[in-house]
């Protein structure tokens, strides 16, 4: 996180009531990496109510996520939060600006939530193809703002490759880690890579639209 800005910033204490839960709590997330933190020159921490929120919703979400695919999530979150922290030195991320990094925290909470919405439960083919068409979207986003950035193609799709690394290393890690039956966690991964192969071939589309002429 960055410098104080016109975001509103709350204390410890303040989060944790932002969020009904001990101060403790909200320590021990912020320690372990799942809540982002800023530490002021005098050693106080601040929380973004932005970054609070989302992360409410994330708490929300995998709540309404039964199972495995609950288990897989909450490995997941932490997992992609934790290596981008330690991305820093990332090609891609080099083209950003604050802003532009700014857009695609958002897409990427916008993606994860999604996730969790195929996860959870055995869709229709009707609601199964609606989710598919917003992770279409996302994608397109996420291309049109690697695009205003700056970034080739090669840059966008490795940035993106980096998000749906750590969503699969976190499936092939939990039939170890949990005691997960292999073929469980098969279904599991097919359907993850569906959804991100969606996200995917929109990215390419715009950028075929933009050579094309057709931005």
């Amino acid at each position: 996180m960055g410098v104080l800005n016109d975001e509103t910033w709350l204390t410890l204490s303040e989060a944790a009531a932002y969020l009904d839960v001990h101060p403790t709590t909200i320590r021990r997330w912020a320690n372990n990496g799942d809540l982002p933190v800023l530490v002021t020159p005098g050693g106080h921490r601040r929380f973004a109510t932005a970054d609070l929120a989302r992360f409410a919703r994330e708490r929300s979400a995998i709540r309404n996520v039964n199972g495995y695919a609950g288990l897989w999530a909450t490995k997941a979150l932490a997992n992609s939060r934790q290596e981008l922290m330690a991305s820093n030195k990332q090609n891609w991320l080099t083209y950003f600006d604050e802003e532009g990094r700014t857009r695609n925290r958002q897409l990427g909470q916008r993606l994860m939530g999604l996730t969790l919405q195929y996860l959870s439960s055995e869709a229709s083919e009707e609601q199964g193809e609606a989710i598919l068409e917003e992770a279409r979207r996302i994608g397109r986003q996420y291309a049109e703002n690697s695009i205003r950035q700056g970034l080739p193609l090669r840059a966008t799709l490795e940035a993106s490759m980096f998000f749906r690394d750590s969503l699969i290393e976190t499936a092939l890690q939990l039939p170890e880690s949990a005691n997960i039956r292999p073929e469980t966690n098969v279904r599991l991964m097919r359907r993850v890579n569906a959804l991100l192969n969606a996200v995917h071939l929109a990215v390419a589309d715009v950028y075929d639209g933009m050579e094309a002429g057709h931005p």
